[in-house]
């Protein structure tokens, strides 16, 4: 039980620390203009927490569903996927300054996402639920991330 539940455990971790270690909200991503919708930045990081914690449920319980060494494989390479696309995002966002390029990758990230809820979903229904949240918390930040750069570019 422990054993499968390490590599979820070092995923989630690894992805909130390198992912808030290239988040700089400093002067730059203060003077941009931002959607009148946009959450306040202090519900960023309890979102992706309720996310990664979601995640890392569906990874774990997944693994007790099934013995099928593929899908085990496949979801394993799909959530590093996932974690380095999600670091990168904010490698491109906030450090890069580029919303634009980030946005460019949100699509993958995305697509990620959806990936492993489909691939969970073969095994679990039920457990693929709670990717949802991940889907959706996503499409939501592609929408800010393509409101952002009509209001702040074009970017150099």
């Amino acid at each position: 039980m422990i054993k499968r539940m390490v590599v979820p455990l070092i995923w989630g971790l690894t992805v909130a620390i390198l992912g808030g270690l290239s988040t700089d909200l400093g002067p730059w991503y203060q003077a941009l203009k931002e959607p009148f919708w946009k959450p306040p930045d202090i519900a960023f990081g309890p979102i992706w927490s309720t996310i990664f914690i979601l995640s890392g449920v569906a990874w774990v319980a997944t693994k007790h569903c099934t013995s099928d060494l593929v899908i085990l494989s496949r979801l394993n390479i799909l959530f590093w996927v996932n974690g380095l696309l999600n670091i990168l995002w904010s490698i491109l966002y906030f450090r890069f300054q580029r919303p634009d390029w980030s946005l460019y990758e949100s699509v993958f990230l995305w697509l990620s996402v959806l990936a492993i809820l489909l691939t969970i979903r073969k095994i679990s229904p039920k457990y693929s639920l709670y990717m949802l949240p991940y889907l959706i918390w996503v499409s939501i930040a592609i929408a800010l991330n393509w409101d952002t750069v009509q209001l702040n570019g074009p970017f150099n």
